[in-house]
């Protein structure tokens, strides 16, 4: 019989995300998310309900993710489920579901909290030198552009 393991899912961090990696150096990132999802009972009252899911991401995206993203950030996920069995220090047998993320999307527009929506201060060039950036008052408006 064949399978299909393929899960999509758009909700907001609970969490920042956390980083690290394994002996090898590849970048390993978990995630918190939240899918909230809202609908009518039969009463006619709203009734919303959150599905909470862990996520790991690998490889570079685990490190962008941990660079760019925070508590609240908006993401699609796309991956497969996983299960993660351990057992505990009582021995005890223990398993997770969890989604094994192929792809994150970031969604939304940076905020002002985020690092990467300030104004760079200086620019690297291809040599490594640093250089001052151009000051706000030299970048061209979209009402200079000739065309």
């Amino acid at each position: 019989m064949a399978s299909y393991n393929r899960v999509l899912l758009m909700g907001n961090l609970t969490r920042n995300p956390e980083i690290r990696y394994t002996p090898s150096g590849t970048a390993v990132s978990d995630l918190g998310l939240a899918v909230n999802e809202s609908f009518k009972n039969k009463a006619g009252e709203t009734i919303e309900q959150v599905c909470y899911v862990d996520v790991v991401v690998w490889g570079r995206q685990a490190e962008t993710a941990s660079e760019y993203l925070h508590k609240g950030s908006p993401v699609f996920v796309e991956g497969r489920l996983q299960l993660d069995q351990w057992e505990n220090q009582q021995g005890e047998k223990r398993s997770k579901l969890r989604i094994r993320a192929d792809r994150v999307q970031f969604l939304g527009t940076p905020g002002k909290d985020t690092e990467y929506a300030a104004a760079p201060t200086r620019s690297e060039s291809p040599a490594g030198n640093t250089v001052p950036a151009a000051p706000a008052s030299e970048i061209a408006d979209d009402d200079d552009v000739p065309f």
